[in-house]
Formats: structure tokens, C-alpha cells, sequence
């Protein structure tokens, strides 16, 4: 944190722009900034009940819908919002928009719309900003009658394109149906086939009954021939021979009426195997052939009295008319049964081929009436499409109610100096911290890899001290002495040819002034007269401290007065300064300084002249003074000192052929070697 501190310190300036350039610019946005005013409405989707379809598609099964309009992955709140924000509605929007009147829409119009959508809920939030609350308000409710209206464009143009589609493929379906289902019902009807086994089944009891019936028709027409033989054989007449006699064979209304009795007769044996005697068709069959049968005794009555025949049974007329008369419809009754017989023994052969051709019929049943059930289902299933694609078109695009309409708050939503603020203060930071790294990066702090790689042969380090008052010299006593007596006494033992060493540092704060004044105290406990001499001429640091500024003499190009010193205790003196004017490495390169420190060290007879100079790294003239002042000190503090500026101040004072007899590292703790001589500093850390 310290470090942190130290670092922010050295760029304070910096800093402090950058903050004041953010300040700037915050209330600048807010004088700048127009307010706004939000206008805000509730939208719910209501659940869907209408989509779910159930058709049953025949033999294809059946059709079922549950959600027929959105799958799980599809969320239909998020396809409403894209409606409410899309380019068309927002055109129908600035259509009727209060500030239409502008030459062009603004190209950040759909910024004044915003649309969320709360998560396990079907309810959409519809935020719409203003200049004013009228304009926010009118302007939400005209997104919200053209999101209406889109609606209903939307559905009848999803309805349209659905029907377009299904329709062409609705009428083959319809078509393919027809076809099946007429060639079903011809093969039914020519066939007769319903029920394969039933049907098989019925055939077979119904040549049982036509067998037996023909047997009985059969055994009737015997009967009857035999009967109308022995009548013949009575009349001594065939029975050809007894019509022909009797001259009825010439008679065609006779002829006529025998032939209908003759089919009467079958078609009376025919309704007996199904109906009873007493039903309407049996009694009129039976009306019909007893008449048919009084007719035919008429004619045979009117003719038999030409006709000689056998009378041993009866005489007279009215005898042989009656034999004839039996004989008559004795042969016509055969006749007619043998025709039955006959045409039952057709119906039993009949029966016998249908049921040979069932098995191929069947299948070709079969195959119909799958065709059929196929074509119907497939038409089914397209007519649910159809239906389905009318619940869809409302589904896909369902009616959203509002749930609260549009409210404008009185308060101005925009700008809001809450967020600005928290805005500003994380841009300080951020920026301040970016500020720092930039900085640093171009002149980093000194680190402890960095000394080590510097070569000094006496290296001390001073604890963090208290400075010195500006009131008193009192203070040269300080807690670290021991410190500086060690220091003084490692100077002490360096052979140095010349009395003066120049105290300086690369940039200011790295306590290069403290040092001076505890330095200059110890050499004096140790028993050496010391003069201290203040050399930064623009601010005068060492003066202000010792409070000698205004002993100094004004001006050192007219310095040539005698005695300047000043005593701060025994063996100890002071040659104050004050800030100096106009081109100050002047002083130095002309020699005015030196004249000036050779005045002052002829008062007395000085063991070290300590020069406190100015930082290196803001002056021209230090390094100068390192031709006047040959030994230097050099103080680095870290946490405060900075790598480009040391290296670069090492580095001129090496062009200046300073010797650089120690490194004093100020405000660091100090460890149970104050000092050293050492080639190369191997151990700091």
C-alpha cells in the first residue's frame, strides 16, 4: 500500500489533469445530454388452448396436435419481440409519430424502444422514450396499434401461403378418393362380394336349399307327367293330341295363357321357398294362376265336346271336358315344374362358380378397399392440415393483451447523474490506474534488481527519519545518529584527495537534503570541521530548512563579500543561499561558484565541505558542478526514486568525471552493516 502511495505521489500531476479532464466531461454530458421521458406498458401472452388438433386419419391412425405452433427450443415471447422491433413496425410507427414532421426519421429511432421479457413468465415490458411525456406516451401507443395491425397481416399472410400450398395437393387427394371408392363399389356390385367367409358360407346353404328345392320341382314335374299320362292313356289322347282335338292348339289366346300359367306356376314355386302362403306376393302369385287356371277351363270346356274319347269313367260332355281339362293342367304343371327345376339347377351352378371365384375376388376386394381406406386417409389427414394450419395462423401469432397500458413517469429518465457519477468515478479509476501503468512503464520505480546492478564501493541505508524544522538547528539531533555516525565514518575512511563532496539525487523527495544536514552533524561528532553549503540555486532547500534564507547573500554574480558563513555550532558551518535568477548554469560555468566556494573555505581551514546541490535530473548546472565538486553522493530512495531518471543522472555525472564514492539509500530499515565496501551492491533486497 505504501508502494501504491509512493507511486501516485510521483504522478500527482498527472492525476490530477486526468481526474479534472473526467470531471469536465461528466458535467459536460449532463449540461449536454437532452432529458428524456419514458413511457412504460405490459404485455401478456395468453395460453394457448385452441392448438391441439386430434383427427382420425382411418387406417393411417391418427392426427395429433398438442402444440402445433412452437417447438420446445422456440420461445414465442422472443418472436413477439422481434415483431415489435422489427423495420416495418417501426415505419408504421414514425408514420404516426408526434415529431414526424423532421425532414428525416432519426437514424437512432429505434433506440427510443426497448422490449425485455422477464424469465419464467409470459410477460413482455415495453419501454418508450420521449422528449416529452405527451411525445413518450402517443408514441407508445402507436407502436402498440401497429403491432395490432402487423399481427393480423402476419396470420391472414401465414394462413395464405399455408392454403396455397395444400390446396393443389387437398383436390388430387379428393381425386385419388373418388377414384378408389368407384372402382370399390363396381367391383362390389358386379361381384357381389361383401364378407368372404359369410358370403361362402350362404352360397353353400343356398345350393343345399336350390338342390333340394330342384329335387322337389323335379319330383312335382314327374308327378304331374305321370298323372297326365294316365289321363292321356284314360282318353286314349297324348296330351299334344287332346289340345289338338279339342282345336286349341290353333288358339293363340289359349297358347298365351297356358305359357303365363306355365311361368306363374314356376315363379309361385320360387316365392314359397321364401315367402309364406299368407304374404301379399305368395296370395297375388296364387290369384294370378287360379285365374290364368279358369281361363284355360273355359277354352278346354268349350272344345271338348268335339273330341271322342274314353268315357268308362264318366259320360257325357261334361265328364270328358273335365278329363281333358286335368289332362291340361296335369302337362302344364309338369311343364312348369321342370322349367323350375331347371332354372334351379342353373341358380346351383351359378352358386358353385361364385364360390370358385372368391378367394381371387377377395383379394381383389382386399386390395380395393386398401387402396380406398389409403386415399382416405391421406385425404383426411390433409383436410387436418388444412384445419390445423387455421389454429396455427392465430397461434404462431397470438392476440397479446395488454396488461397495464401505457404510464409515463414525470420524472425524467435521462440523463440520469446516479449512473453518470458511478460512470465518472469507475472512469477515474480505471483511467488513473491506466495513467499509473502508462507512466511507469516509460519511468518505473527503482527497483532492488536495479541497485544491484550499479557499482558503488560504500553503500549505506538511512531509516525512515522525521525532517528537519525550519525554526531550529536544534534538530540535527535524531533518533537515527548511530546511522549517520556510521556514514560519516565510512566517508572518513575513503581517500579522497579533495575536501568537497557533492550530495545530490536524481529527482526531488528522495531526502537528499536531510541527508546533507545528518551527514554534515555526524562528521562534526567525529571531531572534523565541516562546512555545509547550500548549492541548489533555484529553490534554496538547504536555507529554508536551517532558516538562514535571509542571512544569504542576493546575488552570487555580485558575490564579494567576506565572513558569509554562518556558524550553527562548533565546527560546523553554514554558506547559505537564496534562489538565483536568469541563466543559472552561468554561476557554474564561468567560475562565479567556485570563486564563491574557494571564498568561503578560506575563512577556515574545513576536513569537508558538503554540498548540497539541486536533483540532477531537473538541473544542467549539478552536473556541472561535478568539475568544482569531484566526489559525489548519491542518494537514492526507494518507493520515490525512479529507474530512467537515477540511470540517467548516474549517467551524467559519469560524462562529468564525477566519482561516485557512495550510494546512500534513504528511508529504508537499516541491517546490522551500516556500511560496507563492496565492488558491486550484491545483497540489497
Amino acid at each position: 500500500m505504501k508502494k501504491v502511495v509512493s507511486i501516485a505521489a510521483r504522478h500527482w500531476k498527472a492525476l490530477l489533469g486526468f481526474n479534472a479532464l473526467v470531471a469536465l466531461a461528466v458535467l459536460g454530458a449532463l449540461a449536454t445530454t437532452p432529458k428524456s421521458w419514458t413511457a412504460t406498458a405490459q404485455l401478456i401472452l395468453p395460453p394457448s388452448n385452441g392448438g391441439n388438433l386430434d383427427a382420425n386419419l382411418g387406417t393411417l391412425g391418427s392426427y395429433r396436435s398438442n402444440d402445433p405452433s412452437f417447438s420446445p427450443q422456440i420461445n414465442p415471447l422472443k418472436i413477439q419481440e422481434s415483431i415489435l422491433t422489427s423495420d416495418a413496425l417501426l415505419d408504421k410507427t414514425w408514420a404516426s409519430d408526434p415529431e414526424r414532421n423532421q425532414p428525416t426519421r432519426p437514424r437512432n429511432y429505434g433506440q427510443n424502444f426497448s422490449i425485455t421479457t422477464p424469465e419464467q413468465t409470459s410477460i413482455m415490458l415495453l419501454s418508450v422514450t420521449g422528449s416529452s411525456p405527451q411525445v413518450a406516451e402517443k408514441r407508445a401507443i402507436a407502436l402498440l396499434d401497429a403491432y395490432k395491425q402487423r399481427l393480423n397481416e402476419l396470420r391472414q399472410a401465414n394462413s395464405a401461403a399455408r392454403d396455397s400450398t395444400t390446396q393443389r395437393q387437398l383436390d388430387q387427394a379428393r381425386q385419388r378418393l373418388l377414384k378408389a371408392q368407384t372402382e370399390l363399389a363396381m367391383f362390389k356390385r358386379t361381384t357381389g362380394l361383401v364378407n368372404s367367409d359369410e358370403q361362402t358360407k350362404g352360397a353353400v346353404e343356398s345350393i343345399n336349399t336350390l338342390e333340394t328345392e330342384q329335387a322337389q320341382a323335379e319330383a312335382e314335374a314327374r308327378s304331374n307327367r305321370e298323372r297326365a299320362n294316365t289321363l292321356a292313356a284314360q282318353l286314349k289322347l297324348s296330351p299334344a293330341e287332346a289340345v289338338q282335338a279339342m282345336g286349341l292348339d290353333q288358339n293363340e289366346d289359349y297358347k298365351l295363357i297356358r305359357k303365363k300359367l306355365t311361368e306363374t306356376e314356376s315363379n309361385l314355386a320360387t316365392l314359397r321357398s321364401v315367402f309364406r302362403d299368407s304374404s301379399p306376393q305368395v296370395q297375388k302369385i296364387i290369384d294370378d294362376r287360379d285365374s290364368l287356371r279358369q281361363q284355360i277351363q273355359r277354352y278346354v270346356g268349350q272344345a271338348a265336346g268335339r273330341v271322342n274319347a274314353n268315357t268308362n269313367f264318366t259320360t257325357g260332355a261334361e265328364g270328358r271336358s273335365e278329363l281333358i281339362e286335368q289332362l291340361v293342367l296335369a302337362e302344364t304343371d309338369a311343364n312348369g315344374q321342370q322349367r323350375r327345376a331347371a332354372q334351379l339347377k342353373q341358380q346351383v351352378e351359378q352358386r358353385r362358380r361364385s364360390i370358385t371365384d372368391f378367394p381371387a375376388n377377395q383379394a381383389k376386394l382386399a386390395t380395393l378397399q386398401r387402396q380406398a381406406d389409403v386415399a382416405e386417409g391421406l385425404y383426411k389427414g390433409l383436410v387436418a392440415q388444412v384445419q390445423q394450419s387455421n389454429l396455427d395462423a392465430f397461434n404462431a401469432y397470438p392476440n397479446i393483451q395488454e396488461l397495464n397500458a401505457p404510464v409515463v413517469d414525470p420524472k425524467p429518465s435521462s440523463p440520469k447523474r446516479s449512473v453518470m457519477a458511478i460512470n465518472a468515478i469507475l472512469a477515474s479509476i480505471i483511467g488513473s490506474l491506466a495513467l499509473i501503468l502508462l507512466l511507469e512503464t516509460r519511468n518505473p520505480l527503482l527497483s532492488p534488481k536495479d541497485l544491484q546492478a550499479m557499482k558503488f564501493s560504500l553503500v549505506s541505508r538511512i531509516p525512515p527519519i522525521k525532517g528537519l524544522s525550519e525554526d531550529s538547528a536544534d534538530d540535527l539531533a535524531t533518533e537515527s545518529e548511530i546511522e549517520f555516525q556510521r556514514l560519516a565514518s565510512a566517508i572518513s575512511l575513503q581517500p579522497l584527495k579533495s575536501p568537497r563532496l557533492l550530495i545530490t539525487s536524481a529527482m526531488t523527495g528522495e531526502g537528499k537534503t536531510t541527508i546533507s544536514i545528518q551527514l554534515a552533524k555526524a562528521l562534526t561528532d567525529l571531531g572534523f570541521r565541516v562546512l555545509l553549503v547550500d548549492g541548489d540555486f533555484r529553490k534554496a532547500q538547504l536555507s529554508r530548512r536551517l532558516g538562514h534564507l535571509h542571512s544569504a547573500m542576493g546575488n552570487l554574480r555580485d558575490f564579494s563579500a567576506k565572513n558569509s558563513a554562518v556558524s550553527l555550532q562548533p565546527n560546523l558551518d553554514f554558506l547559505p543561499t537564496v534562489p538565483q535568477q536568469g541563466k543559472i548554469v552561468d554561476l557554474v560555468k564561468r567560475g562565479r561558484f567556485e570563486r564563491y566556494l574557494a571564498a568561503a573555505e578560506s575563512q577556515n581551514d574545513y576536513d569537508y565541505v558538503l554540498v548540497d546541490s539541486a536533483p540532477v535530473s531537473l538541473t544542467s548546472e549539478t552536473a556541472l558542478m561535478a568539475t568544482i565538486v569531484p566526489y559525489v553522493l548519491f542518494v537514492i530512495r526507494p518507493g520515490i526514486s525512479a529507474r530512467n531518471a537515477v540511470n540517467d543522472s548516474i549517467e551524467q555525472m559519469t560524462q562529468h568525471h564525477a566519482r561516485l564514492v557512495g550510494l546512500v539509500l534513504n528511508g529504508v530499515e537499516s541491517q546490522s552493516n551500516a556500511y560496507s565496501y563492496r565492488s558491486k551492491l550484491a545483497n540489497y533486497s
